[in-house]
């Protein structure tokens, strides 16, 4: 039976350094948060950054415009903040409104304030192995790994999901740690095959429990990060848990896995961008 990786302790304990690693700076960290539209999950999302702000010393700065902002109305706020010496890090809620186009308001923010780690600069930088920030979820599914006491190096990982937010930066994070890396998605032939080869799976398919318990291998770490609500409301992941934790030696749990640990690592970026 699998050992429950438990990201919200985790996130707890990476959120209690950084609240000492605040009282010892003078200078407040700030974290501005742009909300554009009523998407609920976003809100969620936008209220638990806020607390985690509070609750580490950070002071969160909140802009909330209508779902009918204008793409221009979204920059001015960006530009705004990116001159703004108390913001030290920005954050665009995703998703958008369709008629706004992400690519230019990513664009936008200064990538020395790119707390998301989502500027095509900062992800040039991941690329080529230089420092900056990194995109928060994929950062926390490596901190879950290092978690477990595992050396990464030599093992196999195959990642599912091929996404610029998860898939493809975490990719890239495993092969820095010297994993042989295999990533996955929807087209890839024979998946549970490559599935069960991994000594590190990672799932981010955004399909509830796409991945069944015969294609873990006996041992393997596995990071559910699909956050999937079903037809009873239940919130789950890409993972079928329970067939899963019987094979895998380390498994992280929806909700309370990565969820917590994303804003842990925003939260890191943030007081990272201070200096």
């Amino acid at each position: 039976m699998a050992e429950i990786i438990d990201g919200k302790r985790l996130a707890e304990k990476i959120r209690n350094e950084i609240k000492l690693r605040t009282a010892s700076i003078k200078t407040p960290i700030g974290l501005a948060v742009v909300l554009v539209g009523e998407n609920p999950a976003s809100q969620i999302y936008v209220r638990s950054k806020k607390k985690a702000c509070a609750e580490v010393g950070f002071k969160s700065f909140e802009y909330t415009m209508p779902e009918t902002a204008t793409q221009e109305e979204i920059l001015d706020v960006i530009n705004g903040l990116n001159t703004d010496r108390s913001v030290h890090g920005i954050l665009v809620q995703l998703p958008l409104p369709k008629h706004i186009d992400e690519k230019k308001v990513i664009m936008a923010i200064s990538p020395d304030k790119d707390v998301d780690g989502f500027h095509p600069l900062n992800m040039g930088r991941l690329l080529v192995g230089d420092k900056g920030p990194r995109p928060c979820t994929p950062e926390g599914v490596m901190e879950m790994i290092r978690s477990t006491g595992t050396d990464i190096t030599g093992k196999q990982a195959v990642v599912i999901g091929r996404s610029n937010i998860v898939g493809k930066p975490v990719g890239i994070m495993l092969l820095e740690n010297h994993a042989t890396v295999t990533i996955c998605h929807s087209r890839t032939r024979d998946l549970p095959k490559i599935a069960v080869g991994a000594d590190i799976l990672v799932a981010a398919i955004g399909k509830p429990h796409f991945v069944k318990g015969d294609w873990i291998k006996k041992g393997a770490i596995v990071i559910d990060v699909g956050i999937n609500r079903i037809s009873d409301g239940k919130v789950v992941g890409d993972v079928d848990f329970e067939s899963a934790k019987k094979r895998a030696g380390f498994i992280s749990p929806v909700p309370g896995g990565v969820g917590p640990m994303t804003i842990a690592m925003l939260l890191r970026n943030t007081i990272k961008a201070s200096y």
